[in-house]
Parts: C-alpha cells; structure tokens; sequence
C-alpha cells in the first residue's frame, strides 16, 4: 500500500508539473523586469544588459509591446550574447507543438540587431534542429527606434529533451550596442488532440459517413 500511495504520488507530481510547464513561458526572465537574472553570459563575448525604457533607448511612446514594463534588453561591446539552459522533464518524448515570439528592434538607421535562437537537444546535448526570430533590421522598422513583434512555432522535433534559448546582440554602428529584446516567449502545448476533441472527431466522422449511406440507399 505504502509503495503504491507513494508511485500515485509520483504520478500526481510529474502530472502537475507537466500541466504547469503546458502553455506557460519557458523562458525565465524573458521581459528584463528582473535585471539580467536567469541569463548566463557566453564565454568570450559581451554582456547582456537590462536598461529602462526612456530617452536614450526605447521611449514609452515609440514601437513596442503594450505590455512593455520598465526594462527591456540591449547589449554592450560589439557583440553580447546570454543563454539560458532548460531541461524538458517529463515532457520529453510527448509529442508537442512550440511557438516563439518576442520584441525585436534597433535605433533609427543603425544596423545593430538582435537575435533569439533556440536549440532543440536530443539527451547526448546534439543539437537536433532549431527555431530562430530576428534580426529586425533598419529596413524591417522603416528606419524608426523602437521594438516589432517576431514569431515562430511547429514542432518539436522527436528526441528532444532540453533547450537551449540564445539572446545575442550586434553592433554594427554607432557607440552603443543598439540591438533590443524585449518580452521573449516559448511556449509549448501538446501536439496529440485532447479526448473530448476527439470524440468530437469520430462523432463527425459518424455522421459524414451516415449521410452517404443513406444517399447511397436513395
């Protein structure tokens, strides 16, 4: 009894800690609100840094998301970059679908850009393929300062059971490291149709093949 209240136990975790991670932003700290917790620097570049929207970078009233807070992404040096690490857990080999999304941007006509790159790894760390948005460049922004709204999704591909989300940013003008990141997001949800759609499926399914029996019979 004690073996089995403790593996319904185990079930009861694992169950609520996938249901958690379904549909929430795995990407920790991803809207800067938090300094630059939760991103380690790569070796051999810059830092990351987390700044305050205002006159020497993004003002509140130029593009950029609703929600933007009061930080926001930029680098520093000529190229910065950052990297979190996350292991999938019990989610790894369930079949799931994935979408990126973030808020990319520069200064004016300056090239310095900015890019969010995901890794998807099998257990022996192989990169087995990747998602990517950005850069945003001058001509992707019409030549105005601020941050556009980037998307990706499908997915995941089979095997994978870690991730790799990499923040890097380029300055390729200027005295400032002008590329920005703001409100990073990736989310996955289950690829596999919940019972109740299902039986939606089959009940549809029923029906079509109802009516051309009967036409058949007429």
């Amino acid at each position: 009894m004690i073996k089995q209240a403790c593996a319904l136990a185990l079930l009861s975790f694992c169950l609520g800690a996938q249901a958690q991670a379904l549909g929430e932003n795995l990407i920790v700290n991803g809207d800067a609100e938090a300094g630059i917790s939760g991103w380690t620097i790569f070796d051999g570049y810059s830092p990351i840094q987390a700044v305050a929207y205002g006159d020497n970078w993004v003002k509140p009233t130029q593009p950029g998301p609703v929600d933007r807070g009061l930080g926001m992404f930029t680098g520093t040096g000529a190229r910065a970059a950052a990297y979190q690490w996350l292991d999938l857990g019990a989610l790894a080999g369930q079949a799931l679908s994935y979408d990126l999304s973030g808020w990319l941007g520069g200064w004016l006509a300056q090239e310095d850009n900015a890019l969010l790159y995901v890794s998807f790894l099998d257990a022996s760390s192989n990169e087995i393929g990747h998602a990517d948005i950005g850069p945003v460049g001058p001509a992707d922004r019409g030549n105005q300062t601020g941050l556009f709204l980037r998307q990706a999704s499908g997915l995941l591909p089979t095997g994978t059971t870690s991730l790799m989300f990499s923040l890097s940013m380029e300055r390729l003008g200027g005295g400032d490291n002008d590329g920005y990141a703001d409100n990073l997001s990736f989310k996955l949800t289950s690829a596999v149709p919940e019972a109740s759609s299902l039986a939606y499926l089959f009940a549809g399914m029923g029906l079509i093949a109802g009516l051309r029996a009967k036409r058949r019979a007429s």
